[in-house]
């Protein structure tokens, strides 16, 4: 139902603590069904966001200053996968694009330099679209679909009125179990994920 810590509390009684201690024990069991998706395959979208407070004055350039920076990946009409990031170099993304697509996926990304030479390293379906030109959606290259996530990854986070790093993971990571189940019954999923890995 997505209740808050505090309504939660005042409807079971339960201390605000021990609400928010289940709370975190629930996401980080969210957290690790995630992390044991098997690799995407298909036609695949990549693309980093940043998350984090608004621009900083005289800061600029990709990502800005102080924001963290989520890679993600998203299988049209499926499901996606998200990971906190240290940069957007070729190494980093590429690193994370080996071990969760297959190779025989088609992959439609930006014109971002990091995405240079996937053909090279056994992507040979790799298809862009021109950000900088004002290019959006050409036929069957966009990135709608990932695009369309982090707006609501964004609109979500925001109702918590700024997340510390500390649980930022686990919040990314519920946002990304909410997505990828958003057609099943949440609390039946949710149930089955704790009977599996209980608290």
């Amino acid at each position: 139902m997505d209740l808050t810590a505090t309504v939660t509390a005042e409807m079971t009684g339960i201390s605000l603590r021990s609400v928010n201690t289940i709370y975190l024990k629930i996401r980080q069991r969210l957290a690790e069904a995630c992390e044991q998706a098997s690799p995407l395959n298909g036609s695949v979208e990549v693309d980093e966001s940043y998350f984090g407070a608004h621009r900083v004055r005289g800061r600029r350039g990709r990502g800005a200053y102080g924001k963290t920076i989520v890679f993600g990946l998203l299988k049209r009409q499926g499901m996606v996968y998200t990971e906190i990031v240290p940069d957007c170099t070729k190494a980093t993304l590429q690193g994370i694009i080996r071990g969760h697509i297959d190779p025989a996926s088609v992959i439609h990304s930006d014109g971002w330099l990091g995405y240079d030479g996937l053909v090279d390293i056994g992507f040979d379906k790799h298809f862009r679209v021109n950000h900088g030109a004002n290019e959006f959606a050409s036929g069957e290259r966009h990135i709608n679909g990932i695009e369309s996530f982090w707006s609501y990854a964004k609109r979500r986070m925001a109702k918590f009125n700024g997340l510390t790093k500390r649980t930022f993971y686990l919040h990314l990571k519920e946002t990304e179990f909410r997505f990828n189940h958003r057609g099943d019954n949440l609390y039946l999923v949710i149930l089955k994920t704790l009977r599996l890995n209980p608290l």
